[in-house]
C-alpha cells in the first residue's frame, strides 16, 4: 500500500533536530515580527516621517549587506549551531536594550538607528549560518520540504506577530513589545541547545584558506551557475522594489485607510497569511520546478503591488486585504523556490558562502528599497510608491525572461 501524500509533506518533521529548531524559531519569530510592527510605529510617532522608517531599515540591513559574505565565510568555518547561539544571544540583548529605553521614556530616534545597526551586525552572521544549517538538520532529500516549512514558520509569525503586536502597542506601548521579543529569543536558544550535534548530517570538512580566497571561491561558483545567478538577480531586484511592506504599510494604515496600529497589524497579517499558504503548497506539492515558479512568483507580486496601490480608490477594504494575501503568496513562491534552487545545487563546503551572496542581495534590497519607497511615499504618497515598486518589479521580470530566451539558430 502506498504511503499517503500528506506523510511525504511532513518528511522534515521526522527529524528530531529539525522539530526542535523549527519550534524554537517559530516562537522567536513571532516576537521578531511584533518588534517589527512596534519599531515602525514608534519611529512614526517620534518623527512623523515614512522616510525615517525607511532609514531605520537602512541601518538594520546595511551591516548584512556589507558583512554578509564575511558571515558566509564564518558559517563555513565555524560549527553553525554554536555560531547561531552567539548571534541569537546578541539579538536578544538588542531587543532588551530597545525595550528598556522605550519604557524609561528616554528613547530617541538616533538610539533606534544605533540599535537597528547592532541587530544588523548580528544578522550578518546569523542569516548565512541559519540558512546553511537547514541541510545539516535534514539532509538533501528533505531539503525542499524543510525550506518550505521554514518559510511557513517565518510567515506564520508574520501573521501572529503583527496582529498581537498591534493590539499590545495600542494597550501597553511599544516598550512592552520589545521586551516580549527579548524573552522570545530564549525559545530559539533552547531549541539550539537541545539539537544533538551527533545527529547532524552533511557537515563538510572546514578548509582553512584565506578569507579573500574563500570569498572568491563562493563568487566563482555563483557566476558559473545560471540558475543561481538568476535566483540572486530576480530576488534582489524584486525585493528592492516590490517588497517594501514594512516601510509602506504603516503609512497606508495610518494615512490612507485610517485604521490605526491594530489595522496595521491586520494588514501585515493578511500578507503573512498568503505567505504561509504558499509555503504549505510548496511543502505538500512535492517536486517543484524552481525556475518557472520563481518567474510566476515575481510576476504575481508585481501585479498584486500595482492592484493594491489602486485599491483604496474603490473604498472596499476587504479587496485590499485580499491583494496583500496574493502579494504574500507570490513573494514566497519566488523566495522559497530561489532558496531551494541554490541549496540543491551548491556543494556543502561552499554552502555558507553561496547562501551569503544570495542573502546579501536580499539584504541590500532592504536599505535600498526602504529609501526608495520612503522617499516616494513622502513626495507622492504610499499608494504611488507601491505602484512604482510593482512596475519596476515587472521590468526586472521581463529582463529575466529576455535573458532566458532560447538562442536563435544561425
Amino acid at each position: 500500500m502506498s504511503r499517503p501524500a500528506w506523510r511525504d509533506g511532513l518528511i522534515a518533521f521526522r527529524v528530531r533536530n529539525f522539530r526542535l529548531f523549527w519550534a524554537g524559531q517559530l516562537a522567536s519569530l513571532v516576537g521578531t515580527w511584533m518588534q517589527t510592527v512596534a519599531q515602525a510605529w514608534l519611529v512614526l510617532e517620534l518623527t512623523d516621517s515614512p522616510l525615517a522608517v525607511g532609514l531605520v531599515w537602512t541601518f538594520q540591513f546595511t551591516p548584512v549587506t556589507v558583512l554578509g559574505m564575511l558571515g558566509g565565510v564564518t558559517a563555513d568555518r565555524w560549527p553553525k549551531r554554536r555560531l547561531l547561539l552567539l548571534t541569537q544571544t546578541a539579538a536578544a540583548l538588542q531587543a532588551l536594550a530597545l525595550g528598556l529605553l522605550t519604557l524609561s521614556g528616554h528613547i530617541q530616534y538616533w538610539q533606534v538607528l544605533g540599535l537597528a545597526a547592532v541587530l544588523g551586525f548580528a544578522n550578518a552572521f546569523d542569516m548565512p549560518a541559519r540558512h546553511a544549517f537547514i541541510v545539516e538538520l535534514v539532509g538533501r532529500d528533505a531539503l525542499m520540504n524543510a525550506i518550505a516549512f521554514n518559510s511557513s514558520a517565518f510567515n506564520a509569525a508574520r501573521i501572529l506577530g503583527p496582529a498581537i503586536g498591534g493590539v499590545l502597542i495600542g494597550r501597553y506601548g511599544a516598550g512592552v513589545v520589545f521586551l516580549i521579543n527579548a524573552v522570545s529569543y530564549l525559545s530559539m536558544i533552547a531549541g539550539l541547545l537541545a539539537v544533538r550535534e551527533t545527529e547532524l548530517t552533511a557537515q563538510p570538512e572546514r578548509r582553512r584558506e584565506g578569507v579573500w580566497a574563500s570569498l572568491a571561491s563562493g563568487l566563482r561558483y555563483v557566476r558559473s551557475s545560471a540558475a543561481v545567478t538568476l535566483a540572486v538577480f530576480l530576488v534582489g531586484m524584486v525585493a528592492t522594489f516590490g517588497m517594501n511592506f514594512s516601510v509602506l504599510l504603516p503609512v497606508m494604515a495610518r494615512d490612507v485607510f485610517k485604521i490605526g496600529s491594530e489595522g496595521f497589524g491586520a494588514l501585515m497579517a493578511a500578507l503573512g497569511l498568503g505567505s504561509v499558504g504558499a509555503a504549505l503548497v510548496l511543502a505538500f506539492r512535492g517536486r517543484v520546478e524552481p525556475v518557472p515558479t520563481m518567474l510566476w512568483g515575481a510576476g504575481g507580486l508585481a501585479l498584486a503591488d500595482i492592484a493594491f496601490a489602486l485599491s483604496p480608490r474603490l473604498g472596499f477594504l476587504p479587496l485590499s486585504f485580499a491583494l496583500l494575501f496574493a502579494a504574500g503568496f507570490a513573494a514566497i513562491s519566488l523566495t522559497a523556490t530561489a532558496n531551494t534552487a541554490i541549496q540543491q545545487r551548491v556543494p556543502d563546503e561552499l554552502r555558507g558562502r553561496v547562501m551569503s551572496v544570495y542573502l546579501t542581495a536580499f539584504a541590500a534590497s532592504v536599505p535600498l528599497g526602504g529609501l526608495f519607497a520612503g522617499a516616494i511615499a513622502r513626495a507622492l504618497g504610499a499608494p504611488f510608491a507601491f505602484a512604482a515598486g510593482g512596475l519596476l518589479s515587472g521590468l526586472a521580470l521581463l529582463y529575466a525572461l529576455w535573458r532566458l530566451r532560447p538562442p536563435v539558430a544561425a
